[in-house]
């Protein structure tokens, strides 16, 4: 790789183990390098390629948005014509009280913001969310999340935020008059894409709106259909009183939105007003990019699509190495006999042509979350090299 040095000298990282594709192009469900190798892409930016790489839809949307302007004004100030369509978008397909936008740029920002205004409807402290959850990498999502060997070198954080067992019915008890919100994701996407149980949500929901605490979704991996659904909240019917989307919203470019009623988004614009700011929050090309996506998968029936190229995945996914499968939708999650199968499996994938990817806190599974719009001929395919590649490990 040309730019193997460069790129490990002047790029921060991440890991010690980056995959290190020299990115030459993406389309649809394929990522080629600069020597033109073809891979199939089963990870989407983790969630993020909705429709695939380089969607005519998206292309379009983006080139025509950027011919009349980018960006223009700090956030809420303009009357901008696609973050304004987007809104009326999300507020068509989310439950009525779901009415009102925050557009923001990532979804680290939506978690922000969705804590900042629980604590300024109801002048409380305590957060709680689940161990084994994964919200976003600022301070008040960290300090959220649910791993405390991933939080205690960034320590002090934001104090007053707590942790209960996912499923648990016995942690519940914390949930008091004095929390001020508690944020649950519909489907685990850091852990084996471990799915929220109805009767669960149903008992939250019960002691949220007895408590008047806010009921927070992250639906930034399940929104936008990644479930086969287009809002993982529609697995339950247990609605939230804020709802955070991004990745899958952009359909490949940067977004984030919180989303609540206009009464509650309402104590956000007094005592103080500003009372949350961003600059580039609802970029009119991201915005573009947003509607192109959400419009293109409604229009085509792709989300119908989604529960029968996951049974496409099971039915060409037996193998004895594999001990189950876990997930919803095109969220799967194969889960092999320890850490260092993972590790050696998706280098051996890779080199085969398959990207997949690591769970952050389930290191016993593989992600695969590919494009809603991968063929079945991909799929297929892809399945046969993992079978290859299992062999071989």
């Amino acid at each position: 790789m040309s730019n193997k040095n460069d790129f490990l000298k002047y790029q921060a990282q991440i890991s010690k183990t980056p995959l290190l594709i020299n990115v030459k192009k993406a389309t649809g469900s394929y990522v080629y390098d600069d020597n033109n190798k073809r891979y199939i892409d089963l990870v989407a930016g983790v969630s993020s390629c909705t429709l695939g790489h380089s969607h005519p839809s998206i292309i379009k949307a983006v080139k025509e948005q950027l011919d009349l302007h980018t960006h223009v004004m700090v956030y809420g100030e303009f009357i901008q014509q696609k973050p304004l369509e987007l809104a009326i978008l999300l507020a068509k397909y989310l439950p009525v009280k779901l009415n009102c936008t925050y557009l923001v740029n990532s979804g680290t920002e939506a978690i922000e913001g969705a804590i900042k205004l629980a604590k300024r409807k109801n002048r409380r402290k305590t957060v709680i969310s689940c161990f084994n959850s994964y919200h976003g990498s600022t301070q008040g999502s960290l300090s959220a999340m649910g791993a405390n060997y991933m939080k205690k070198n960034y320590e002090p954080l934001i104090p007053h935020h707590r942790n209960i067992r996912y499923n648990n019915f016995e942690d519940l008890s914390v949930l008091d008059k004095d929390v001020s919100s508690v944020i649950i994701e519909p489907v685990q996407g850091g852990t084996n894409f471990e799915v929220a149980q109805k009767k669960w949500l149903k008992e939250i929901r019960k002691i949220c709106t007895k408590n008047s605490i806010e009921l927070i979704y992250d639906e930034i991996q399940t929104g936008i259909g990644r479930t086969g659904k287009m809002f993982g909240y529609e697995l339950s019917g247990v609605k939230p009183d804020i709802v955070c989307l991004a990745k899958g919203l952009g359909g490949g470019m940067p977004i984030g939105a919180f989303v609540s009623s206009k009464k509650n988004m309402s104590y956000l614009s007094v005592n103080p007003s500003l009372g949350h700011i961003t600059t580039f929050g609802g970029h009119p090309v991201c915005c573009a990019a947003a509607v192109a996506t959400i419009r293109t998968l409604t229009s085509n029936k792709i989300i119908e699509k989604v529960e029968s190229k996951r049974q496409l995945f099971l039915e060409h996914l037996s193998h004895p190495k594999i001990k189950k499968i876990h997930g919803i939708g095109l969220m799967i999650a194969i889960e092999l006999e320890n850490e260092k199968s993972c590790n050696k499996f998706v280098k051996k994938a890779l080199e085969k042509g398959v990207i997949t990817f690591y769970f952050l806190f389930n290191k016993n599974c593989i992600r695969i979350s590919p494009p809603l719009t991968i063929s079945l001929n991909d799929i297929i395919e892809s399945c046969s090299i993992i079978k290859n590649v299992l062999d071989d490990c």
